[in-house]
């Protein structure tokens, strides 16, 4: 039996009452159903009459019938609540159980480093869960454009997100493959680059990005020049590899080149460290189950997951 039952102003009020009234052909089988007081079922009744301009029941001392109207707005209103009330039952599912599409907003860059391994591994653990995911090199509004959570590097963290780290922070490093360096002498000095071909990253608002170096404890940023633009990370690796010219690239990135022998390390002593990349999504009271599984499988990763080396 229902308690506390309520009726809300607005165009629903009075059409669950109704229905109770109508299935029982009885204000008191009604009453008892929603756990009120016969005359409240009478007036909410006589109140949705007044608001529809037609009255709905056929009353007498004995029995309850419908009108036309009542019988019409019976064969509309029916399957419209037990719509709402499924409706309602979905909503409460995906509100209690980890279910549901799971959209990430993330930079093309971090999708074969992070994701590829940690989605497959989600995915198995949560099969009710559909991940999708929208690789940008734009930095999108995640409550506007609705996303569950976005991916970014710490530098682009808004102050208003919830950020859960992925990775350690990490250097930018500045590499060059064997083949650029034939008959070139590697930069030692940041001052060198001007006689390099440097690939360049154009950023989401349309400017080209500087170097960025820690002389000593200070950071400097550099603009460098070079035949090749570039929008996003992977683009930079390949060229650098293809010995087109020197690259910045974060170093999980250019790891796999670097132990294979496909990349070398310049200018060492002067890359700077950045934040790493954080899981972040709007701050919520309450967050969606399918977001709390993500969240708790981001932070159960194995310890050191992701390390890169420390800077000299």
């Amino acid at each position: 039996m229902k308690q506390n039952f309520t009726v809300r102003q607005g165009a629903l009020d009075g059409v669950e009452v109704f229905l109770s009234v109508a299935q029982h052909r009885s204000f008191r089988r009604a009453a008892a159903e929603l756990g009120v007081t016969p005359s409240a079922v009478s007036q909410t009744v006589r109140v949705l009459e007044a608001r529809i301009g037609s009255a709905l029941f056929i009353r007498t001392t004995r029995s309850v019938g419908l009108t036309e109207a009542g019988e019409r707005f019976l064969s509309r209103a029916k399957p419209a609540f037990e719509e709402l009330v499924a409706a309602s039952q979905v909503a409460r599912g995906l509100g209690q159980r980890p279910a549901g599409l799971l959209r990430l907003s993330v930079p093309r860059a971090v999708v074969p480093l992070l994701l590829e391994p940690l989605i497959a591994s989600f995915c198995q653990a949560y099969p009710e869960i559909e991940v999708e995911i929208v690789a940008s090199k734009e930095l999108v509004d995640l409550a506007a454009e609705g996303f569950d959570a976005g991916i970014r590097l710490g530098q682009f963290v808004a102050a208003d997100m919830v950020a859960v780290p992925m990775t350690p922070p990490f250097r930018l490093v500045i590499v060059g493959s064997p083949a650029y360096f034939a008959g070139r002498p590697p930069p030692k000095r940041m001052d060198d680059l001007r006689q390099h071909a440097c690939l360049r990253w154009r950023r989401s608002d349309g400017a080209l990005a500087p170097w960025s170096f820690n002389d000593d404890g200070r950071a400097i940023e550099i603009a460098v020049s070079g035949p090749l633009i570039a929008h996003d990370f992977p683009t930079m690796l390949g060229a650098a590899v293809e010995g087109i010219g020197l690259a910045q690239l974060p170093e999980p990135m250019a790891a796999e080149g670097l132990r294979a022998g496909k990349l070398v390390h310049v200018l060492e002593p002067f890359a700077p460290v950045m934040p790493g990349v954080f899981l972040c999504y709007p701050s919520r009271r309450q967050i969606m189950p399918k977001l709390r599984a993500f969240i708790d499988h981001v932070k159960s990763r194995p310890a050191g997951q992701g390390k890169v080396p420390r800077t000299r």
